[in-house]
């Protein structure tokens, strides 16, 4: 028998300090970066728990900085981490048309040993609600989804679609870069659809990769390599809707023969390995990432096109940028205006040169015209050749 709602019935009988929307990686740092500080905490996700605990693949490999990797080992996310799967990026090269002549950042560059790592999103998901699971002031409600949200007296109200709610001294929206949440808050936010799906998908490959990344910027077409262990590499195509559609339709022996052939072969016969993932290009930036007794944080801060591969690493920025905000403030004044607009600020000031900057290269790189061809193939040859350039991308990556 279902459970019976009472119209607008509390979740708990007194406001919790902090109420995350979205139980992904984000959500689930933050309350933890949040676990020692006292505040009560609740997270409320739409998943059922075991989607939490035993997170399914989802093609996703994130590429984590020096940084990140240092906010997570100071999370207890990093230690959770299946030591097989994480994969050392070692180098960079960035491929322009058919030009054989990368531009290559090394981990020279950024004196390090590795650019970064890459790891599953699946084992991230899962290490951080591990990280999460046991917290005494923290409760994470599942299969719940925000209808509406208002303002208190003395914080802010979720209303859920089951006709409970939960009220906040702050909310804090996690929701995606499609955040529900944000929207019904009122804050607006520019979206552009590029026209384009990705396609991810683990491949086998003949030959070793090096734990070397590529990023190939085709004429009609974007391709990249991500470097995992035992010569496997995530495999990332970026057509328009309808080709990669085909694509992701073949069988498995056609696929491996035109994947092959995108890769010109580079690195020998490429052999699919699990599932075809596919997902929309959509690049997302709000108008503002506050409001009263609000927050937003992760993908819903600020959508990516992961050309980059940095939503993530932007995502662990705010969750530190909005943690030392919080961390030691009193509870009456953990949505103070002044508090919430450092908040914006600081993440702003570290995203928006990164999100105008993939733009510009998206743009740069869908248009075809010969000029803009000579155009873009000059701009990566001078680059590769500017030492100084290089090694500021690389210490971007390493800190």
């Amino acid at each position: 028998m279902s459970e019976r709602r009472r119209p607008n019935e509390p979740l708990t009988d007194t406001p919790v300090d902090v109420a995350i929307v979205g139980g992904g990686p984000a959500g689930l740092c933050l309350a933890k970066a949040l676990a020692d500080s006292g505040l009560a905490l609740m997270v409320l996700e739409q998943n059922p728990s075991s989607a939490l605990a035993n997170p399914q693949p989802d093609g996703k490999e994130i590429a984590l900085t020096h940084a990140s990797r240092a906010l997570l080992e100071t999370l207890g996310v990093w230690s959770g981490l299946p030591s097989e799967a994480i994969s050392c990026l070692k180098d960079a090269a960035v491929f322009d048309g058919e030009s054989d002549q990368p531009m290559r950042i090394t981990h020279a560059d950024g004196g390090r040993d590795c650019l970064g790592w890459l790891v599953s999103n699946q084992f991230i998901k899962q290490s951080a609600y591990e990280a999460v699971a046991d917290q005494p002031n923290l409760r994470i409600v599942n299969e719940v989804s925000v209808d509406r949200t208002s303002l208190t007296d003395r914080g802010r109200r979720v209303h859920l679609a089951d006709g409970r709610h939960v009220d906040a001294r702050l909310v804090v929206a996690a929701d995606s870069r499609f955040s529900n949440l944000r929207r019904v808050t009122g804050i607006g936010a520019r979206m552009r659809d590029f026209g384009q799906s990705m396609l991810l998908c683990r491949v086998h490959l003949e030959k070793d990769h090096e734990h070397v990344a590529w990023e190939w910027f085709g004429y009609d077409r974007t391709l990249a390599l991500l470097p995992l262990n035992d010569r496997m590499a995530s495999v990332v195509i970026t057509l328009p809707h309808e080709h990669i559609e085909r694509l992701a339709g073949l069988d498995q022996a056609a696929f491996n023969k035109e994947v092959s052939g995108l890769y010109r072969h580079r690195l020998g016969k490429m052999t699919a390995v699990g599932e075809r993932h596919l997902y929309p290009l959509v690049g997302v930036w709000p108008d503002r990432l506050v409001d009263e007794r609000l927050a937003v944080l992760g993908d819903a801060a600020v959508g990516m096109h992961p050309v980059t591969a940095h939503g993530f690493n932007l995502g662990l920025k705010g969750v530190e940028l909005l943690s030392k905000q919080l961390i030691g403030a009193p509870p009456e004044q953990l949505a103070h205006p002044k508090r919430l607009a450092a908040y914006q600020r600081q993440l702003r000031l570290a995203s928006l040169p990164l999100y105008l900057a993939t733009q510009t290269v998206v743009g740069l790189y869908s248009q075809n015209q010969w000029p803009v061809r000579i155009l873009r193939r000059t701009m990566l040859r001078l680059a590769g050749r500017m030492t100084p350039f290089r090694r500021a991308v690389a210490r971007q990556l390493t800190g």
